[in-house]
């Protein structure tokens, strides 16, 4: 496909946490603990917000993921509206398998969790 006629951006944020568990903590760069401050109070600190915590009286939001968890990725049955993608059927290593926002279940993994 000729440059100009190729769509714009890549879909990021569905493969984001596996592609950075496998190639930071499963390739033994960081540890888990390390990995999480880099998507939860890191970017709090630089953002000046007031998250990224789970102490008393911070807002519960919260990803419940499975660092081990083994999935193919296929840009077709994604959430995001592009198809762009580098790693479509890339085997992962990591998945969120729910989020908790403000207390409260806002998605949860259907493919892969039954009875939550």
């Amino acid at each position: 496909m000729e440059f100009d006629y190729a769509p714009f951006g890549i879909t990021g944020l569905e493969t984001e946490l596996a592609l950075s568990l496998m190639q930071l903590y499963h390739n033994k760069r960081l540890s888990l603990l390390e990995v999480i401050a880099k998507f939860t109070v890191a970017p709090a600190r630089l953002l000046h917000l007031a998250k990224g915590t789970l102490g008393v009286g911070a807002e519960a939001d919260v990803t419940v993921f499975d660092p081990d968890h083994e999935w193919v990725f296929d840009k077709t049955s994604g959430a995001s509206k592009s198809l762009n993608s580098p790693f479509n059927n890339w085997r992962l290593k990591g998945k969120p398998m729910m989020t908790i926002v403000g207390g409260k279940k806002a998605w949860v993994e259907q493919s892969d969790l039954v009875g939550v």
